[in-house]
């Protein structure tokens, strides 16, 4: 069943968040009156690994949940910004640690029923130390943890942010099971690359 639109008008705006209500017809309940939230950014985020199997993270609180935390590096691309580009510079922003490849992994709408919110999960690899975090007001603490301690954080609740968990289980599930099945031969369409 698809939900028709007769037109929407704006209840707030901002450069990172708008709220709409629109005018829908929903089959077998007729018109109302809904509330969507349109993110005008793209949204990014990344799991970077480095050759020793272990998983740059950071440790913050979120004011609005009230939680600490640890989470994947993640932003908004600027208008115009390549999400590819704008997850390279995030990372270096939050970290300080410069992406050498940056590989798309998945994309997913995080909120369908409410929100147009998009998020691009990318694989870094390769990355250089360049100096401290240029953002200090994004973590506490910024560390290279090993496999076995990020699968302790996401089932012990330590990683309770939406796209750090959906990143990470991801990149431990599907992801990875796709990358070890090229090398049996399976044919495999890979993600695009931006170096």
């Amino acid at each position: 069943m698809e939900w028709q639109t007769y037109g929407r008008r704006q209840v707030y705006g901002s450069p990172w968040v708008e709220v709409w209500l629109d005018d829908v017809e929903v089959p077998g309940i007729g018109r109302i009156d809904h509330h969507v939230v349109r993110m005008p950014r793209a949204s990014t985020t990344a799991v970077v690994t480095n050759d020793r199997g272990e998983f740059l993270l950071i440790y913050r609180h979120r004011f609005i949940t009230g939680r600490w935390g640890w989470e994947v590096p993640a932003g908004w691309a600027e208008p115009g910004e390549d999400p590819a580009a704008a997850i390279a510079r995030e990372v270096e922003e939050e970290t300080g640690w410069r992406p050498g490849r940056v590989e798309l992994m998945t994309e997913y709408d995080a909120l369908a029923g409410i929100s147009d919110m998009h998020f691009r999960a990318y694989h870094v690899t390769g990355c250089a130390r360049v100096g401290a975090p240029q953002d200090s007001g994004e973590a506490t603490r910024v560390e290279w943890l090993p496999e076995a301690e990020v699968v302790r954080l996401l089932t012990s609740g330590e990683v309770a942010d939406g796209p750090s968990l959906a990143a990470l289980s991801y990149y431990l599930g599907p992801y990875r099971l796709d990358r070890r099945q090229i090398g049996s031969g399976r044919a495999w369409a890979g993600p695009s690359t931006v170096t």
